[in-house]
Order: C-alpha cells, then sequence, then structure tokens
C-alpha cells in the first residue's frame, strides 16, 4: 500500500542560517522569504538547531530597547535550564544563541503520517528533513504536509478497491461496497470472517487523503473464539491480523 512519503512534499531549497549568522540578517531572511522559520546549521550542513518567529519576538520582548535605561529584565521565574535559556536569548546577538536545540528532524523516507505525529508530539510547526548522517536536504512544514488530504476521491476509491479488498483481502473487486465522499470512505457489505473487519478498516484508515473510515460491514462467520492456530491463515490479511 502507498504511502506519502515526506521526500514527496518537502522543499529541497532552504532558506538557513549559520550559528554566527546576525540577528538582523535572521529576521530580514524570514521577511524576504516569508517564511516563519528556518533551521541552523554548521560548517558541515547538520542542523543543530531551529529558530522560529515566536523566538525572535520573545528575544525584542525581552530585550531592553537602545534608548530606555538600562533595567533588569523583568522575566517569569523559571526553573533552572528554562531559566537560563530565557536570559541567553533576551541578549542573543546571532542565530546560535536564539535557537532552540536539539531539532526535532525527519527524514525523506518517512511517511506523512510520521511527520505529522512528530509535529503534534513537539508541538513546532515545521521539520528540518535530513540526510543519515544529519545533514541538511530540506524542510517540511504543516501545510506541507496537509496537501496530501488534497487527494482525489476518485484515487482513494481506486486504491482501496486494489490494496485492501483485492491484495489484501483477496476479493473480488465489487464484493464490499466502496464510497468515498471529501475523504470519508464508507465500507458496506458482508465478508466471510469476522476476523476480516478490523482488516478492512485498518488499511484503509492508513490510505492517503482518507479522512475517515464509516463501517457497515458485517460477516458471516465469526471466527472470534478460534485462536490463530486454528484459522485458516491466508495471505496478506493474516499479516495485518498479527498485527492488530
Amino acid at each position: 500500500m502507498r504511502h506519502s512519503k515526506i521526500g514527496s512534499v518537502m522543499t529541497g531549497e532552504v532558506v538557513s542560517a549559520r550559528y554566527g549568522t546576525p540577528f538582523k540578517e535572521v529576521a530580514k531572511r524570514l521577511s524576504e522569504h516569508r517564511i516563519s522559520g528556518l533551521p541552523v546549521i554548521d560548517a558541515d550542513d547538520k542542523v543543530i538547531g531551529v529558530i522560529s518567529e515566536t523566538d525572535l519576538l520573545v528575544r525584542e520582548a525581552r530585550a531592553s530597547g537602545p534608548d530606555r535605561p538600562r533595567r533588569r529584565p523583568r522575566m517569569p521565574l523559571l526553573p533552572g535550564r528554562a531559566a537560563r535559556e530565557g536570559r541567553a536569548k533576551a541578549t542573543a546577538r546571532t542565530a546560535g544563541q536564539l535557537m532552540s536545540a536539539p531539532p526535532v528532524c525527519a527524514h525523506a523516507d518517512d511517511t506523512i503520517a510520521e511527520g505529522a505525529r512528530a509535529m503534534a508530539r513537539h508541538k513546532v510547526e515545521r521539520l528540518p528533513v535530513v540526510d543519515d548522517e544529519d545533514r541538511l536536504v530540506g524542510i517540511v512544514t504543516r501545510r506541507d504536509l496537509l496537501q496530501v488530504f488534497l487527494r482525489p476521491d476518485d484515487a482513494i476509491h481506486r486504491e482501496v478497491i486494489e490494496q485492501v479488498l483485492v491484495h489484501a483481502l483477496w476479493l473480488a473487486p465489487r464484493t464490499i461496497g466502496v464510497e468515498v465522499r471529501d475523504g470519508v470512505v464508507t465500507l458496506e457489505g458482508q465478508l466471510e470472517r469476522r476476523s476480516e473487519i478490523p482488516v478492512a478498516l485498518h488499511m484503509t484508515r492508513e490510505i492517503d487523503g482518507v479522512v475517515a473510515v464509516v463501517d457497515k460491514l458485517t460477516y458471516h462467520v465469526d471466527d472470534s473464539h478460534l485462536k490463530p492456530n486454528d484459522q485458516a491463515m491466508r495471505g496478506v490479511a493474516d499479516d495485518w491480523l498479527r498485527k492488530l
């Protein structure tokens, strides 16, 4: 079953900064290229951190203005390392001092679903894409990952038939009714075994562009009480049964 990879939606020409890139130059690059963040790389093009617009705004909010009398910055009390990092960013003059590290990165061969999970887990809006030696090869944003949901309904319908029904469950194409509307897939009909239903639902949910799956499936034989060795194990579907 085809899963879109991050490499298929990432941007290959990446606006980046070096550790010593001045603060104003970082702000200029973000503005000129109309981007909200960029990776920071070392002399070997390895990603060492990430800067977002938020980092710049926090720095400006915490730093004293040039025409104001120098006062002790008013900062919230933060525990240990967080407090030190906050104070450092308040006076940051370079990308290296301003960046958030370590960076959360992805690889071109990661699936879009894996990238989305990483963004959600770490609460970031972009992922630098690196090779096996952590060198920068691209960048992917939330907007890039959302492209998968622009996939046409007829393409999703075709893949459900070919990959789930025919290839995995060994069924004739029209054995089960498949309807796709706005990315929502409805499966309706009768399968031979009860254990095939979670296989069909799970594999359908994994298809690129599927928003949700509506289950209207029934079964002819209830094999839920049988042990795996007692079932007539067959084909790809049974590999999925072992994983569920």
